[in-house]
């Protein structure tokens, strides 16, 4: 068989990718940085046919590249094409979260054991010295230190944090929070986590802290705190689960607590992440909306305050991007080619999400009764 012949056999739905991309101002083997440069022929069909788990699977594999990968993935989403080409899996996803609790009992670990626990030099390379995966607060910072430094502080002062305090921890990573909070300002507390690679790195990072870190759901804790965090876990808690976790948060806070909130949002309520981010980084995961959120809160918190700086997040995950491009060549070599991939597509992905303002980043401050007087936001 020629390879005439091969290659138009391989190449059912080009036509309608090609004018798909031209609603988002990208084109095939076009010139510019952002353009589509396919490798394999087969691409077009896997992609109509799979939407976006076989359009990320399909780079992985190298069936395509961009030079400007963020900037083509920035361009499909403000078309809106990711709701306009659905595979499958979209689907079935769907089915699923109307069924299962997918972020319930043993489900709940999964997202530590094949993310999390990935392994400590991956995130060391890619997170910096503090060890910080979420968004930093660049208001007035120069570099991603000054950025994680400065988003931990506010966090600490949204809370009003005094000596002796007693302060949880949820999903508390690899510990910088808890440890940053304890050094400046003189509480103790208790972190939970999922993953057991960032509680050994955690425990070690916090020695001679009055810090405390447990690989534990949080719905099994039932202690009194005087104040809660939670920085970029809520993500994985799923909206079946976000009344019984502010119930379980109301219950371990006096009548003066609060909460800061630091998560992850999206502009449209749904029940269940994209299906190439469910596969490949972060399984049964869902960033909540607005609704649902403030839906969950009725009659259990006051909300003090909502602070959103999602536009940050894009250059948090540039710098992320710029620390493993190029500290890859000291990693292990089971981070091959096609896991770099991976992950060159996990992160150009999101920062085109929060770039074109689909994704949001918000701090809700939360108190159990309302502050006497009112409560003003630090910024």
């Amino acid at each position: 068989m020629s390879t005439e012949m091969t290659l138009t056999r391989a190449r059912p739905g080009e036509a309608t990718v090609a004018r798909l991309l031209a609603t988002a101002d990208a084109q095939l083997a076009g010139p510019r940085p952002w353009d589509l440069q396919v490798h394999d022929p087969g691409l077009f069909a896997r992609v109509l046919a799979q939407g976006s788990l076989g359009f990320g699977e399909a780079y992985m594999d190298g069936a395509w590249d961009a030079a400007d990968l963020d900037g083509l993935v920035a361009r499909l989403l403000a078309a809106g094409l990711d709701r306009r080409v659905l595979g499958w899996r979209d689907r079935w996803d769907a089915l699923r979260a109307r069924l299962i609790n997918l972020q319930a009992g043993r489900r709940a670990f999964i997202v530590g054991e094949q993310h999390y626990d990935l392994g400590n030099d991956l995130y060391r390379v890619m997170l910096g010295d503090r060890m910080v995966y979420s968004c930093g607060y660049w208001r007035q910072a120069q570099d991603l230190e000054e950025a994680q430094e400065a988003k931990l502080d506010l966090v600490c002062r949204k809370l009003k944090l005094e000596p002796g305090q007693r302060v949880l921890d949820i999903g508390c990573g690899w510990g910088e929070a808890l440890r940053y909070a304890a050094e400046r300002y003189g509480v103790h507390g208790v972190g939970l986590t999922v993953s057991c690679e960032q509680a050994a790195y955690a425990r070690e990072r916090c020695r001679g802290l009055p810090i405390e870190i447990r690989v534990q759901d949080y719905r099994d804790f039932h202690e009194p705190v005087d104040r809660i965090f939670s920085i970029g876990m809520f993500e994985h808690v799923g909206v079946r689960n976000y009344a019984q976790y502010f119930e379980l948060a109301a219950r371990n806070l006096p009548d003066d607590g609060l909460i800061v909130l630091h998560t992850i949002g999206t502009n449209r309520s749904t029940t269940h992440t994209d299906p190439w981010i469910d596969r490949y980084i972060f399984p049964n995961s869902m960033l909540p909306s607005a609704a649902q959120i403030t839906a969950a809160l009725e009659g259990r918190f006051v909300l003090e305050d909502w602070h959103n700086f999602g536009a940050d997040y894009d250059r948090t995950l540039q710098a992320w991007r710029d620390n493993i491009e190029a500290g890859w060549s000291r990693l292990p070599a089971r981070y091959d080619e096609r896991f770099r991939r991976m992950w060159r597509f996990y992160l150009a992905s999101s920062m085109a999400l929060f770039r074109v303002r689909q994704a949001q980043l918000w701090q809700l401050v939360l108190s159990p009764r309302g502050v006497r007087g009112g409560y003003v936001a630090p910024r």
